[in-house]
């Protein structure tokens, strides 16, 4: 799509014959409609395009009428390639619509996203589940109704929780599941020869119609061993799902995990927490996406414009300190006045900023011959520039002897003429102690000329931050505001992998199971729903994993709750509320529910956190959260296993 929107831009220099529409089409009587509106110049196909981006923001549901644009020729070369790459997002079966199901689409906060970036195309997977493809539709099981299952088996960074994200990029996928000519073709291309004509056309005509996807809500707290998506449909097409909803869930939850540690780390509601990862992330998608699920998990904006256009993020920044080397001691700013908010009038703002100049230092016990004037006048400069949003950067000569005087003098002239500064970053140097000693100085700034929202000035910092360094700042009582934090974010130094899997635990109605001498890889077979109990203070007591045959636990009825895998390990609880978590939310092709703006997500994330007890979510030694089977499930679980497990013989 990307290529199709810089197509869209392109003066066309082709005029072609109409392109061949019915007269009664919609979408042909929406074409004469725009006629009348643009260009003489511009050709049929143009207008088409242009037409059909348009609807794209409506997912373009009737695009199958575009199909009868065949008779176009090759010299028509660069406005085909733009159809088709429209064609590639919006050339779907149309029963895979409805108007609940577009509805709710566009009720996405960034559904644009999807429609404006196609990065997760069906090809995005792994060549072998092509070849497994083939090997069922080869041997007859390609209709065979499967049951998959995504989860992991271990909390990332050494915690006992994890947030769930990526639900709305697979439900995005789903909708535009299927695959092109131009796919067909790479595959005749890497396939063995002596694969058969047939199952191509086969693989042209696949779609996500027949899946059913169960899912936990978006930014929900999820655990081990527990189904975080229950996948069912014909084996080919759930197979091949696989690589890329794991693709698309891994990382999100890593990420959003990640932030909501962060979150739970500087203990302070008060305190921001902005991601300035984008230059250290693997890739531009990786930055994207870093972007938008470090804002799920609690993170307050992002240096990322893009990120912030797509998705709504609120975008900060301040300077570089490039800026501040690239100014010289003699130079001054081209333009010295700054209009005053209170009289009106223009005023020498360098002038205002010098008359502050010794009495502030004398205020803030410094020398200002040890002071820097490049970086006075880079500060002036940039406070010309945003007067409104004055935030400096006030460590690149020296934070105490320099930067906060410098910041002071110019926040000074900018009051003076009624604008009001932000604050200053911090990017090296003792951080905790930086941020006291210019708290301080802003209180006596404050105290001297009464100017109580001095004490209130943002004091932000950066510089390879992780959690163990939020910690330790905590416990040097830092005056910080707000925490840039990059590397240790988005790539998740900690844990760069999450390791959630996608296994087959059903086949035909009959349950599975895949057993290893290695426990934890042993997985916990048949169709299952999962249950959060509730205990009378309110807080979660443990999920619960049934059949989807048994009955759903029942409030205030003590039920009896196994270990998977260890036999002794065993409790009753009597739950306060019951909560089903796996809910549908794909079925007959379409999206079943509406889906939750990011905003909503993020707030669940911060309200699923809060049932869960401080005790499991501290980030030292937590307690593990417990998550249990039934006994029906865990004694057909392991007369599977002794099933399944050969016996050995000794000599």
């Amino acid at each position: 799509m990307i290529i199709g929107l810089a197509l869209l831009n392109t003066q066309s220099s082709y005029h072609a014959n109409a392109i061949p529409l019915s007269s009664s089409s919609p979408l042909q009587q929406e074409l004469d409609q725009q006629q009348q509106t643009q260009q003489p110049s511009d050709s049929n196909e143009l207008q088409l395009a242009r037409l059909l981006f348009k609807r794209g923001n409506n997912l373009g549901r009737k695009f199958n009428e575009a199909k009868r644009m065949n008779s176009m020729t090759t010299d028509k070369r660069i406005l085909q390639n733009l159809l088709q790459n429209l064609a590639d997002l919006f050339e779907r079966p149309t029963e895979m619509y409805s108007d609940r199901g577009c509805h709710s689409s566009i009720q996405s906060s960034n559904d644009h996203v999807n429609c404006c970036r196609q990065i997760h195309m069906p090809l995005l997977t792994d060549k072998y589940q092509i070849t497994m493809a083939y090997a069922y539709w080869k041997n007859g099981m390609s209709e065979k109704f499967a049951v998959f299952d995504i989860f992991f088996r271990k909390n990332p960074f050494g915690g006992e929780f994890t947030v769930f994200a990526g639900l709305e990029e697979c439900l995005n996928f789903l909708q535009g599941f299927h695959y092109t000519s131009d796919d067909i073709d790479f595959f005749r291309k890497i396939l063995f020869d002596d694969v058969e004509d047939e199952f191509f056309d086969y693989l042209s005509k696949i779609t996500a119609k027949d899946v059913v996807l169960y899912s936990v809500a978006e930014g929900s707290v999820v655990f081990p061993k527990e189904p975080l998506m229950r996948i069912e449909g014909p084996l080919v097409v759930c197979q091949l799902l696989e690589t890329t909803f794991l693709t698309l869930v891994n990382y999100a939850c890593l990420i959003a995990t990640n932030a909501a540690r962060y979150k739970i780390a500087i203990d302070n509601r008060k305190i921001q927490l902005l991601e300035f990862g984008l230059r250290r992330a693997q890739g531009p998608d990786g930055g994207l996406s870093a972007s938008k699920y470090s804002y799920i998990g609690g993170f307050d904006g992002t240096s990322n414009l893009l990120a912030g256009r797509l998705y709504n993020i609120p975008v900060k920044g301040t300077h570089a300190h490039s800026f501040i080397m690239s100014h010289s001691t003699m130079e001054e700013p081209k333009n010295i006045y700054l209009k005053s908010k209170i009289t009106g009038e223009k005023v020498n703002f360098v002038e205002t900023c010098l008359n502050f100049k010794d009495e502030v230092a004398k205020i803030l016990q410094v020398s200002t011959t040890e002071s820097s004037k490049s970086e006075l006048i880079a500060f002036i400069s940039y406070a010309l520039a945003f007067p409104d949003s004055f935030l400096a950067l006030v460590d690149t000569y020296d934070v105490i002897r320099s930067g906060i005087l410098n910041f002071c003098i110019v926040t000074l002239a900018l009051d003076k003429l009624g604008y009001r500064a932000i604050g200053i970053r911090v990017d090296s140097g003792d951080l905790a102690y930086q941020s006291i000693v210019a708290h301080r100085c802003f209180q006596k700034i404050a105290e001297h000329y009464q100017l109580k929202w001095f004490n209130e000035l943002s004091i932000i910092v950066s510089n390879d931050i992780n959690e163990e360094t939020i910690i330790s700042l905590n416990e040097q009582k830092h005056k910080i505001n707000a925490f840039g934090i990059g590397t240790h974010l988005v790539t998740c130094q900690k844990q760069p992998a999450l390791g959630c899997v996608y296994k087959l635990v059903e086949i035909d109605h009959i349950p599975c199971i895949k057993i290893s001498l290695d426990l934890a890889k042993v997985t916990i077979p048949c169709r299952k729903n999962v249950y959060r109990i509730y205990g009378r203070e309110g807080y979660a007591l443990l999920d619960l994993l049934t059949g989807t045959n048994e009955e759903e636990p029942k409030i205030l009825e003590k039920i009896l709750c196994r270990h998977p895998f260890e036999e002794s390990k065993r409790c009753f609880a009597t739950p306060s509320r019951v909560e089903r978590l796996l809910k549908v939310w794909w079925i007959d092709g379409k999206i079943s529910q509406s889906l939750p703006t990011l905003i909503e997500i993020r707030e669940h994330v911060q309200n699923s956190l809060a049932i869960l007890r401080p005790d499991i979510k501290r980030l030292l030694n937590p307690t593990p959260y417990k998550v249990s089977v039934t006994d029906n499930l865990y004694q057909y679980m392991h007369q599977l296993w002794l099933e399944n497990a050969p016996v050995g013989e000794l000599h």
